[in-house]
């Protein structure tokens, strides 16, 4: 299991509604404390993760802590470090060759079912694995 620390800023903006709604909302949204913020965070940061590794992209290097607080909209916020322990496995850049209309049918049917080509084509390389595995225990 990889573990992974991100940093994040804690806002709170009352806008809209009357200032109570707003207050749930973001407590719904942020959570009551600093505590629930990074709990919540952390499932964020995760559920993303998750989501890169499936569609086959690479997980880029967090923000460092003085980046993130340079930007003149972060200085009122609370840092935070947001830790998340995932599955993830690191993503490795390969070059592959492929016939041209192959290539124009994959990243048609990629945009048409929101995949990116890298996550379609991990996608579809694990079903055949999983479909040609299970004819060999079948046929052994």
């Amino acid at each position: 299991m990889q573990k992974l620390q991100s940093q994040g800023v804690h806002h709170i903006t009352l806008v809209g509604a009357g200032r109570q709604t707003s207050i749930d909302f973001w407590e719904g949204v942020l959570g009551t404390d600093l505590d629930d913020a990074r709990a919540m965070a952390e499932e964020a940061l995760a559920f993303h993760i998750e989501g890169l590794v499936e569609d086959g992209e690479a997980i880029p290097e967090p923000s460092s802590l003085e980046g993130v607080m340079a930007d003149a909209d972060n200085r009122d916020g609370v840092a935070i470090l947001v830790a998340v322990k995932t599955e993830a496995k690191k993503a490795v850049r390969v070059n592959i060759t492929l016939a041209e209309d192959v290539l124009s049918q994959i990243d048609a049917f990629a945009e048409a079912h929101g995949y990116t080509r890298s996550g379609f084509i991990a996608k579809a390389a694990q079903r055949i694995i999983e479909l040609e595995g299970g004819r060999k225990a079948r046929s052994a």
